[in-house]
């Protein structure tokens, strides 16, 4: 092999050897995090949830969910052109999951990604903080049109944790952002556990007294609707969901 080939290699090498060791410094040197302040309603670097009216009613496992910042502030997709800053839509948080920023990817260039889909992630949109990646999604979907069915505030928070690439995965959606805090959120207070499923039950047995089981057979199969078409629209369908 010709020595100026020879030389090209060595300083490509070197130059990926210090990335990746600037890319691991970047990860380890995190401002602190203040602790979850629950009377302050302050959830630094969570996945927030709280039910919605009427929806959450019929389809308890549907609800309204956002991403706060480092300093806890809560940042959710509510209505078309307009993301909300620290006034989180529909009521107080009943859900919370704080996320691990060491399970991100923070490259400050291309060789510089600690995740494995480097070109995928940097075609995507990359950030170098946590909050960089919360503002350069909240700025996306400023030009989105909000929709229950097709881009809603899952969207809004799929989008933010694919630009983290948040536990090395880029396949973030509405479907399993709605799973991830269902199944590993933690719940508020009690309050926050009758507020979600209360006007449900309350539903259920009025449908019930009012209506006979046909009223069961009918709110069964609205949720079966509903998780069909997320499910048939986001991993059969991609286009039809992707804002």
């Amino acid at each position: 092999m010709p020595s100026g080939q020879l030389s090209l290699m060595e300083f490509n090498l070197a130059k990926e050897v210090e990335g990746k060791i600037y890319a691991e410094n970047i990860l380890h040197e995190f401002w602190p995090l203040d602790e979850v302040d629950l009377k302050k309603a302050t959830f630094p670097c969570c996945v927030v949830w709280t039910p919605l009216p009427i929806v959450s009613w019929l389809a308890p496992f549907i609800g309204h969910v956002g991403i706060c910042r480092e300093d806890g502030t809560i940042l959710d997709f509510s209505g078309s052109n307009f993301v909300n800053v620290d006034a989180f839509a529909f009521g107080s948080v009943a859900r919370y999951l704080q996320l691990d920023r060491k399970q991100c990817c923070f490259p400050p260039n291309l060789v510089g990604h600690t995740c494995k889909h480097r070109y995928v992630h940097a075609e995507h949109g990359t950030a170098i903080t946590w909050d960089d990646a919360i503002q350069a999604s909240g700025r996306h979907f400023e030009s989105k049109s909000y929709n229950l069915f097709t881009c809603n505030c899952h969207s809004f928070v799929a989008n933010c944790l694919n630009r983290l690439c948040y536990n090395g995965s880029m396949n973030w959606n509405m479907v399993n952002v709605a799973a991830l805090i269902l199944i590993k959120g933690k719940w508020v207070d009690g309050i926050s556990v009758l507020r979600s499923f209360l006007p449900f039950i309350l539903v259920l047995c009025l449908g019930i007294y009012m209506v006979g089981w046909p009223f069961l057979i009918g709110l069964f199969s609205f949720s079966l609707l509903l998780i069909g078409w997320f499910l048939l629209g986001t991993y059969c369908f991609k286009n039809m969901l992707d804002c």
